[in-house]
């Protein structure tokens, strides 16, 4: 086949082969095969803002049972696992919004300034409060946790279930956006 690429065919078996044999680039392999198809199942329960975390929510899951994994159909239980972590995304997040207050950013800073300079910190402050309200419910509820409740990274990935490592991400994708969305509002 000159100048042709042969075609790689997945195959579950040769793979979980290779993963009992200790390849060390096994679950990396998987990730990059079934990832789509993950974010596709992903897709139909939930929004793509939310997609990525629970994208790693199911793939860490995967890793933690693969050691107990009796192989009959791999795909199949990436699917299995997948549906349930949307399903229980989206049944903890709309317990969550029935519960959870709106974020609170009421308090204006003393400035010991004049009336022109309150003023602008109390703009300031609610354009921060309607762009708050504008993230994603899952970032809406990081945020406030971190910045208005105080809660270090680790309460509140064990109030969310979650790993640290995703409170890092959720909290970084929140102040990415805030920015985004602050710029968009002084432009």
């Amino acid at each position: 086949m000159a100048g042709k690429e042969a075609v790689k065919v997945w195959d579950d078996e040769l793979w979980w082969q290779s993963y009992t044999s200790g390849d060390d680039r096994a679950f990396e392999r998987l990730v990059e095969h079934y990832q789509n198809y993950v974010f596709a199942i992903i897709l139909n329960f939930t929004g793509p803002d939310e997609a990525a975390d629970i994208a790693q929510e199911v793939f860490l899951t995967i890793y933690r049972s693969l050691p107990g994994f009796q192989p009959h159909n791999l795909k199949a239980w990436i699917g299995k696992v997948t549906v349930n972590k949307a399903i229980d995304w989206k049944r903890r997040w709309s317990r969550r919004e029935l519960e959870q207050p709106e974020i609170d950013i009421t308090t204006i800073p003393e400035t010991g300034s004049g009336p022109e300079e309150t003023l602008l910190v109390g703009e300031e402050e609610r354009m921060l409060k309607e762009i708050c309200r504008s993230l994603p419910p899952i970032y809406q509820q990081t945020v406030n946790k971190y910045y208005y409740e105080k809660k270090s990274y680790q309460q509140i990935a064990r109030e969310e279930g979650v790993s640290v490592r995703t409170v890092e991400s959720r909290l970084y994708r929140a102040r990415a956006l805030i920015r985004q969305r602050w710029k968009e509002v002084e432009e």
